[in-house]
């Protein structure tokens, strides 16, 4: 365990309790410090939002990108504290990530945490991309725009799939609105950065590319 300037995690809860709030945030708290004291318990000195947040997700509390979110600050703070008291954990065979050395010379708790959701985010972007370039198939078409290709529709500005020539204007408008950030807002809801719907919480309603999947077959 670290020295006394460290504050213990039970010291953290009651200020994190005592700023109040709905019920259900106040008893996911005190599920997490007790998910987070079991995990002490263990041996574990690995507080790292990735394994904390396979086991919250395990025991049904939360998913675990939620704890990336930006309203998950509290949860975070938690899993920080806990992650202060019992120290960093190291292998000495084992040569840390050059990210994850540079998080252990963060002494404030609050900054290495948003530091660590940064790093976090940067490499599911980078998991994302190399995804993409394994899977991609680029098709170039120099032909200019408006000519016929044997047996296929003329193809010009703004052409699409072909899904949204099947739409009805009461269903277009409706596809329109249900992405539409002012509609999302009314509902408690909005879009994430990777076209995902999200509510107030941050838990996911509709899955990543939703948004941006309804706008293709708009085609806008």
């Amino acid at each position: 365990m670290n020295g006394a300037t460290v504050d213990h995690p039970d010291i953290v809860l009651d200020t994190l309790l005592a700023k109040g709030g709905r019920s259900h945030r106040l008893a996911r708290l005190r599920a997490l410090h007790e998910i987070c004291r079991r995990h002490e318990e263990s041996g574990s000195r690995d507080f790292s939002l990735p394994t904390i947040g396979r086991l919250v997700e395990a025991e049904g509390l939360l998913k675990g990108r939620v704890l990336y979110n930006t309203q998950s600050a509290d949860y975070r703070e938690l899993i920080c504290a806990w992650s202060s008291y019992v120290g960093p954990s190291i292998p000495q065979s084992v040569k840390p990530l050059a990210s994850h050395e540079y998080l252990l010379r963060i002494h404030d708790p609050a900054i290495r945490s948003i530091m660590q959701t940064i790093i976090g985010e940067r490499d599911k972007l980078k998991a994302e991309v190399n995804l993409l370039k394994t899977s991609a198939q680029i098709i170039v078409d120099r032909r200019p725009i408006g000519v016929r290709a044997p047996g296929a529709a003329i193809l010009g500005h703004g052409a699409t799939n072909g899904l949204d020539a099947h739409l009805t204007p009461s269903e277009r408008e409706a596809l329109e609105k249900a992405v539409s950030a002012e509609y999302l807002e009314r509902q408690g809801l909005r879009e994430g950065t990777h076209g995902e719907i999200v509510n107030e919480r941050g838990r996911m309603v509709f899955d990543v590319g939703f948004a941006r999947a309804i706008r293709k077959i708009l085609g806008s």
